[in-house]
């Protein structure tokens, strides 16, 4: 690693998960959403992303970002609302989603990786810049015996490789019982998939760091 750790920034994450693991490998890395932090850490920023973009990341990683507007399984509201809401304020909650979206994939940042569901069309007609996902990871191919397709932007960062391929392709996410912390259960990282993010891109930006240096 070099002389400074490098510096990572995990957006719309307040479990921890994913910036632990970073914190676990020696990286000087923050978690920041508009949720306190549920571990307690002097690790969070409680905050819009947006405001700390330009502080000097080596690495931002989007986890959870605001995606029920932009995702293919809730492109029907946009035409037929939820009862009690309009055609005009789910359109909105789309503008504003992908204007995230794009803020965080165009951040001033060497390597960025953003997660999201499978877009529709409208969400990528909004991001400037729009790629495809560079790839989906499942949790079962990283020790943990679910599904849970998770589609991953990169930009300057390689695609994740599977660290621990085991049986069990249950659902569990998925077939959540309705609730108040459903959407909070939903939003967890896998720590498999974390510890892989740590490990292998953790690498690749010294790596990267190192080349530039030489």
């Amino acid at each position: 690693m070099a002389d400074r750790p490098q510096r990572v920034l995990v957006a719309c994450e307040f479990s921890g998960t994913v910036r632990d693991a970073f914190l676990a490998r020696g990286f000087d890395a923050w978690s920041c959403d508009l949720l306190a932090d549920e571990r307690g850490s002097n690790r969070h920023i409680r905050g819009d992303v947006r405001d700390i973009l330009g502080d000097g990341w080596d690495l931002l990683i989007v986890a959870h970002p605001p995606c029920t507007r932009l995702c293919n399984s809730g492109v029907r509201w946009l035409s037929a609302p939820p009862p009690g809401r309009t055609r005009a304020e789910m359109w909105a909650e789309l503008d504003e989603g992908a204007a995230l979206f794009s803020t965080l994939w165009n951040a001033p940042i060497p390597h960025v990786a953003v997660e999201n569901p499978v877009m529709h069309k409208h969400a990528k007609a909004r991001i400037r810049n729009y790629a495809a996902p560079a790839q989906s990871v499942q949790p079962w191919q990283f020790g943990h015996g679910e599904t849970k397709r998770t589609c991953l932007w990169l930009r300057n960062l390689p695609p994740l490789r599977p660290t621990l391929i085991v049986a069990g392709r249950q659902p569990r996410v998925h077939h959540m019982s309705p609730g108040p912390d459903r959407w909070r259960e939903r939003s967890r990282f896998f720590p498999g998939i974390a510890a892989a993010m740590a490990d292998q891109w953790g690498d690749h930006i010294a790596q990267s760091e190192e080349r530039e240096a030489a």
